[in-house]
């Protein structure tokens, strides 16, 4: 019997790669790295007109600081006739009768607690004590923070008296989570920066003056386990978490849930998300990224210890996109995104603009985001949340124009779907331009605007005391008086 031979099927041939090195290796290796390219400029594009912004206000701050007056005073104290400067740690100046002698004392806490934000920016407080060391009052001298939340922190007599009879010793030492201090309804965050920045400046006076050892600063120098551990686990405690901050957090994990799961496709549970976004998230909380909330953190700092939750929204808003091309903002949180969508579904009937007109609108967004750092580069006087929706639906204090553009927008989505977020919102254009695309990024038209605006910001930079004057008409920085102000005496 003839012996059977297995054949072997033949292994198919393997297709051999480029060559190292040839032309269509290098296009290869090009083109996985094309988008990341894409994506790092992007990022250092917002890197460095946060840098260029913020690096211009501090120093305007630093210059312009604006001494104490005794008219300031004079309500708290008076017999106050003029002032004496303090070379002490306190930095403050001590409050002289007519005859010279000190009944009391005064200080500000700028420029300390210029790196403490409330909502928008850092506010400037007098605090006026007697000669036991007493405070006997407070005065807000200028702050950065939306107007209507000053006013209204400004108006509650009881946060405004609670410090009244507390000696130095306990502002210094007594933090004001352990007082239990209460912020303002309305302008929490405006209240307790005030309260940090008090204590803040109180405790950094004392421990100069103390002769006592103290914790030193971490830096690479001199970190150790043990300092980076204590230093941690203090700034951890100094964090104020209110209920608005947790219930940020839990709409900041059901919104992850309908972006990364199929709860997206569930029509019903999106929509009674909607109805949670608009009724909680946008007028209860009230914690929603606005240009004016941006423009100040630009100007100051971030507000992490007052605002824990609105800062893990926006560092969601931000890298979420950035890293996985899922736009978490404006698809899944946005209460004004939310309302829109709902106006929407009354009318059937749709507008559609022609190709012209949309092109043109659609660079709105881009003139407006100008404009914000136009404004924020030069400290004008202006409200950026009038060109916004979003303070609308903070009802108590929110202005004619933000709800004329709230109003607007809505009755514009009904026709046009999404309207003000296609040709009217600069925070989402700016969440946009960071969002990933994948394999498809690539330098395109927004890239090439992005650059020309970075551009922008430098010359404002580089040219702000000129385009200041021209402006205001007077000098940026200013001159100290030297009325009420007596010698330099050391004490």
């Amino acid at each position: 019997m003839p012996q059977l031979k297995v054949i072997q099927p033949s292994e198919p041939p393997t297709r051999a790669g480029p060559p190292a090195g040839s032309p269509s290796s290098r296009a290869a290796v090009g083109s996985r790295w094309k988008p990341w390219a894409t994506r790092l400029y992007r990022l250092a594009v917002i890197v460095a007109i946060v840098w260029l912004v913020h690096d211009l206000r501090s120093a305007v701050q630093r210059r312009n600081g604006i001494p104490i007056k005794v008219e300031e005073v004079r309500p708290f104290l008076n017999a106050a006739a003029s002032l004496e400067r303090d070379d002490s740690p306190r930095s403050g100046q001590y409050v002289l009768d007519a005859a010279g002698s000190r009944v009391g004392y005064a200080l500000r806490t700028s420029p300390v607690t210029d790196k403490i934000t409330g909502y928008v920016g850092p506010t400037d407080t007098l605090v006026v004590l007697d000669p036991q060391w007493k405070v006997v009052g407070l005065r807000i001298r200028s702050s950065q923070d939306t107007k209507e939340h000053v006013g209204d922190v400004a108006n509650d007599e009881y946060f405004m008296t609670y410090w009244n009879g507390k000696s130095w010793d306990e502002v210094a030492k007594i933090s004001p989570k352990e007082m239990r201090v209460e912020g303002t309804s309305g302008a929490s965050l405006t209240s307790l920066a005030i309260a940090e920045g008090l204590h803040l400046r109180f405790k950094k006076a004392s421990a100069e003056m103390s002769t006592a050892p103290q914790v030193p600063s971490l830096s690479w120098d001199n970190a150790t386990p043990a300092s980076v551990w204590q230093t941690g686990t203090a700034a951890i405690a100094s964090i104020h978490w209110r209920w608005d901050d947790l219930g940020l957090v839990l709409v900041i994990l059901v919104s992850l849930a309908f972006a990364f799961t199929p709860l997206k496709s569930v029509p019903w549970a999106r929509r009674v998300f909607q109805v949670v976004l608009i009724g909680y998230f946008g007028l209860m909380n009230g914690q929603i990224l606005a240009q004016s909330l941006l423009s100040g953190w630009m100007a100051s700092a971030i507000p992490w210890r007052v605002a824990p939750g609105l800062i893990l929204l926006a560092a969601a808003a931000l890298v979420i996109p950035w890293a996985t091309r899922r736009q978490v903002y404006c698809s899944h949180i946005c209460p004004h995104g939310a309302a829109q969508e709902l106006a929407g579904r009354l009318s059937k009937t749709k507008l559609h603009l022609p190709k012209s007109l949309d092109r043109s609108l659609r660079w709105l967004p881009a003139l407006l985001i100008v404009a914000v750092l136009f404004v924020t580069m030069l400290g004008l006087p202006f409200e950026l949340a009038g060109i916004e929706p979003f303070d609308a639906y903070l009802i108590k204090t929110a202005g004619v124009a933000t709800i004329a553009v709230a109003i607007a927008g809505l009755i514009a989505a009904v026709f046009v779907p999404m309207a003000y977020c296609k040709y009217g919102c600069p925070t989402g254009m700016v969440l946009n331009f960071v969002r990933s695309h994948g394999k498809a990024d690539h330098f395109g038209r927004r890239d090439l605007a992005a650059g020309l605006m970075v551009l922008f910001v430098v010359g404002v930079y580089i040219k702000h005391d000129q385009i200041d004057l021209a402006i205001r008409g007077e000098p940026p920085v200013f001159k100290q008086p030297s009325t009420n102000i007596k010698g330099m005496e050391k004490t």
